[in-house]
């Protein structure tokens, strides 16, 4: 009997509790297997010096992508927020994936350099972060970059698309992407980024499953 099962469970229970177990090992082994071959991915393809703009003090200032490595030896990670362009207000799944970043940046920024990359205007998305309590992201625009069409997260007609983009930098200076991720992994394939929100797990936890339930920004 291991941790959380009870002496009297019914046998028929316990016997899919143990095959479940069983399947819940073999997702955490596909997982490692998923990480190892994305980890096995070559840092090669080069990407230009994206210009962005962000708020600092109250003022809006150029930043570049190279500038987003705030440490240079670190990754960096960039989300793609859907707000901007087609995306007239900010998507309430995105913010419900923020809500989490922004509380644990503090402890990500040990390993990786982290921001928010959206498509619409910076200051607006700064007083909707400010509103949200938003205190730890770096939140950067790329409405004056190509950056986001160019790696299929803003359509053509402007409509936007969820994901996060990991960039390096070389010795050199050279930035390269490493990978990216949508949260659509393919035509009718979606939860790509599932992993990336405790939420949906926890959902998963309980009998009735996640169901068709989506977030809202607010909540009455």
């Amino acid at each position: 009997m291991g941790i959380g099962r009870l002496p009297n469970e019914a046998p028929e229970y316990a016997k899919l509790r143990d095959e479940l177990l069983e399947a819940e090992i073999a997702l955490r082994d596909q997982v490692e297997r998923v990480a190892l071959l994305r980890r096995s991915l070559p840092s090669e393809t080069e990407v230009a010096d994206a210009s962005f703009e962000e708020i600092r003090d109250g003022v809006r200032v150029p930043v570049r992508l190279s500038e987003l490595f705030e440490d240079p030896q670190k990754t960096l990670v960039l989300v793609h927020f859907m707000f901007g362009a087609k995306q007239g207000r900010p998507c309430p799944m995105c913010t419900l994936w923020a809500d989490g970043y922004d509380g644990i940046v503090p402890h990500l920024r040990q390993r990786v350099n982290f921001a928010v990359l959206v498509a619409g205007d910076v200051g607006a998305f700064g007083e909707y972060a400010r509103r949200r309590g938003w205190r730890n992201l770096r939140l950067v625009s790329a409405a004056g970059s190509d950056l986001k069409r160019s790696l299929g997260f803003e359509a053509a007609d402007g409509s936007q698309h969820p994901g996060v983009s990991v960039f390096r930098r070389q010795a050199d200076g050279r930035l390269v992407h490493f990978v990216s991720t949508c949260a659509m992994l393919a035509d009718g394939q979606f939860r790509g980024m599932d992993l990336l929100s405790p939420l949906w797990n926890f959902l998963d936890l309980t009998p009735e499953g996640r169901g068709d339930w989506m977030p809202r920004v607010e909540y009455g």
